[in-house]
């Protein structure tokens, strides 16, 4: 039987594993039809892409960021798609930038070297060690406020009331977005969020283009502000940085930071509705991470491998090539699928199985190499410190909804909404505070 399996499909996204062990299998690395991508599914093969950014070059990573804004193309499937898509690039040319302008702007996901190392040496100040770690104490903070108006309930839809809300919060606040317009920042990083993961379900082309149309009217604002007065902020950060060779223009800052409303939060919200799915489904690993939160940071990582919440990028092959025995034409779009990755056997032993002492941890669920996930620290301690925060407060839970429904995209993986019962914990007081009081 011959196999017919389109990425894009709705049904596939849904519970994508299935496929991917018949593509392992059958054709490890798989033209899909009718996109023409070359999905690559087994783990040395992805990392071969990964490893080899001068022939799997990341400029076609721009068509994720233009879906974020909802340009969409049909070989992709992304964004808005026949007369939404016209609509849509109608709306970009009422921009005082030129469309063309966001097209040609140094993105630093979709950059090669020699342009990529510059790059993100200077985006990098932002995301030093030190300015990461001293973040713990108010991540905390905003984990229990999310927490507090539902810890009594004994219910709470935990997308919509903590695993968005947390990182969307801290993103605000590392940018620097003042308390008054936190608001208007979550409606459009809701919005563009939405667009990004590929979705547009219940989306007009004029509500993308408002929320983007608002976001650069705001940031190219606040951009001039601290060419005046400098802050310490992230914005702050990249704006003092103009002088060096690799400065960000105005546009450039712009993106970076739609960059971060998308792949920031997104991973962070689906890494932890992804695990808390796991755990209720693995009761003796619930009970292991409740009886030892120090244990924590090793369920983190094996979210990250068993339930990736970034399934799919996207690489341009810059020669004719072959890969695992097959022909890849110059200028095609290849897929490296990390998801599939990281239920390959031949890499980890009992791949299906979700297992916090596995021993084999070297996923790929923030890249690898040069393009290695930039927010892959913060991520972590985000993850790390609302997973203290939920189980601590949580004698035990239960999803409230067996079949959970997923975000309609074939790159993210993560619950739309994820309702769940739980038996408050008596002390209320969450793990990680307990064990740091007694360190």
């Amino acid at each position: 039987m011959s196999i017919a399996i389109d990425p894009f499909d709705p049904q596939i996204s849904k519970d994508p594993y299935p496929h991917y062990e018949r593509l392992r299998r059958e054709a490890p690395v798989y033209r899909s039809e009718p996109s023409g991508f070359f999905m690559v599914t087994r783990y040395d093969d992805v990392m071969r892409v990964f490893k080899q950014p001068d022939l799997f070059s990341s400029t076609a990573m721009m068509t994720i960021m233009m879906s974020g804004l909802g340009v969409g193309t049909q070989a992709s499937g992304l964004g808005f798609q026949g007369a939404d898509a016209a609509r849509m690039l109608e709306l970009f040319q009422q921009m005082p930038i030129p469309l063309g302008e966001f097209l040609k702007s140094r993105m630093l996901i979709a950059s090669d070297p020699p342009i990529h190392g510059p790059l993100r040496s200077l985006v990098n100040r932002g995301f030093t060690p030190k300015r990461i770690a001293a973040l713990e104490p108010r991540i905390r903070e905003i984990a229990r406020a999310c927490l507090e108006p539902v810890r009594e309930k004994g219910e709470m839809d935990l997308v919509h009331d903590f695993s968005i809300p947390l990182p969307v919060t801290v993103i605000a606040e590392l940018l620097g977005i003042e308390t008054e317009r936190r608001a208007d920042f979550k409606r459009w990083s809701d919005v563009l969020i939405q667009s990004g993961s590929g979705s547009t379900e219940g989306l007009r082309p004029e509500t993308v283009f408002e929320a983007f149309r608002e976001l650069d009217a705001y940031l190219r604002t606040a951009i001039e502000r601290r060419r005046s007065e400098p802050r310490s902020d992230l914005i702050g950060t990249l704006v003092a940085a103009e002088a060096s060779e690799a400065a960000l223009s105005t546009t450039e800052v712009l993106m970076f930071v739609v960059l971060l409303l998308i792949a920031g939060n997104e991973t962070t919200t689906n890494l932890i509705g992804n695990g808390m799915i796991a755990l209720s489904r693995n009761a003796a690993q619930l009970s292991a991470v409740q009886q030892e939160p120090e244990r924590i940071p090793a369920l983190v990582e094996e979210i990250l491998r068993y339930d990736a919440p970034i399934q799919i990028l996207f690489r341009r092959a810059t020669r004719d090539t072959e890969l695992a025995g097959v022909r890849i034409p110059k200028d095609s779009t290849v897929l490296p699928c990390i998801g599939a990755a990281h239920r390959d056997e031949r890499q980890f032993p009992d791949p299906d199985r979700f297992d916090i002492e596995r021993s084999n941890t070297v996923h790929l669920g923030f890249g690898f190499g040069i393009h290695f996930c930039l927010g892959a620290s913060l991520a972590r301690l985000e993850a790390r410190v609302a997973f203290e925060e939920l189980l601590g407060a949580m004698a035990g839970f239960e999803l409230a909804e067996p079949n959970v429904p997923y975000i309609d995209s074939f790159l993210l993986r993560g619950p739309k909404r994820l309702p769940i019962h739980f038996t408050p914990a008596r002390n209320g007081r969450s793990h990680g505070s307990t064990e740091r009081a007694r360190a």
